[in-house]
């Protein structure tokens, strides 16, 4: 797993070569005086969207989330922000309109990954880890066999952790592939023991398949699991922190 400590603080936006795989963390909490100008980065229908958010807690997320991505596409890119081209595949997964940057986003409880490759499909997925009262119901439902029988021999007090090592795992590839719970969450495999390497097993019982891509387990904040994917294995992967001010951030 990544470490806290090889996350650093990153103001300017790295060139990304087709080698590489990019995830940002970015805590979506600003000073409310600061939500007005990130709001003017959005486009038309995204405001309209900000705007019917019934909690302002939500909709200052939600407006922080969008613009930050604007400002990362932007300076991928070489574009203006609010110049950034989005569109919507099938299942409602957003890409750019024309290029070869893919980019995936994911968001828990205040804090979000973003995550950005070239001319490669790519998943990302984020969660707080918790005790849930249903995890074993929910294992048994959505967990493969095989993921089934590891998270119920893990010792108790690490049950949590393997249930969202698993569950971002799993995210992170379903939308890396853009087809959503379309996809049957058994029908494919991944680690997910706490002192296990994450690693995508078999798809649809493939081995074959399941080598084409490269998974990563993140650790962006404590508390937090998440998970990064991407087609092949010849890319290596670099994190970064958004900074949690505005302050000598490129508009």
């Amino acid at each position: 797993m990544m470490e806290i400590n090889a996350w650093p603080v990153n103001t300017a936006v790295p060139p990304l070569p087709p080698d590489e795989v990019h995830v940002w963390c970015v805590r979506l909490a600003r000073p409310s005086a600061t939500i007005p100008a990130l709001f003017t980065i959005l486009s038309s229908a995204e405001q309209a969207r900000a705007a019917k958010f019934h909690f302002a807690e939500a909709q200052a997320h939600y407006v922080v989330g969008r613009a930050t991505l604007r400002r990362l596409i932007g300076g991928y890119e070489q574009m203006e922000p609010t110049a950034v081209p989005f569109v919507y595949g099938p299942h409602g997964k957003p890409a750019l309109a024309e290029g070869d940057l893919h980019f995936n986003v994911s968001h828990a409880d205040g804090v979000a990954l973003l995550a950005f490759a070239r001319g490669r499909a790519i998943g990302v997925d984020i969660e707080r880890v918790r005790p849930l009262p249903d995890a074993d119901r929910v294992a048994r439902r959505f967990f493969a066999a095989v993921e089934y029988a590891a998270y119920k021999a893990v010792p108790d007090p690490q049950k949590p952790q393997a249930f969202f090592n698993c569950w971002t795992r799993k995210e992170a590839f379903i939308k890396a592939i853009g087809e959503g719970l379309s996809c049957p969450l058994k029908s494919f495999e991944v680690t997910l023991c706490p002192d296990e390497p994450a690693r995508l097993v078999q798809i649809r019982s493939s081995e074959a398949g399941a080598a084409g891509w490269q998974l990563h387990s993140l650790d962006p904040l404590p508390g937090y699991v998440g998970a990064v994917i991407a087609e092949r294995d010849d890319w290596r992967l670099r994190c970064w922190h958004w900074p949690d001010a505005d302050d000598n951030v490129p508009p």
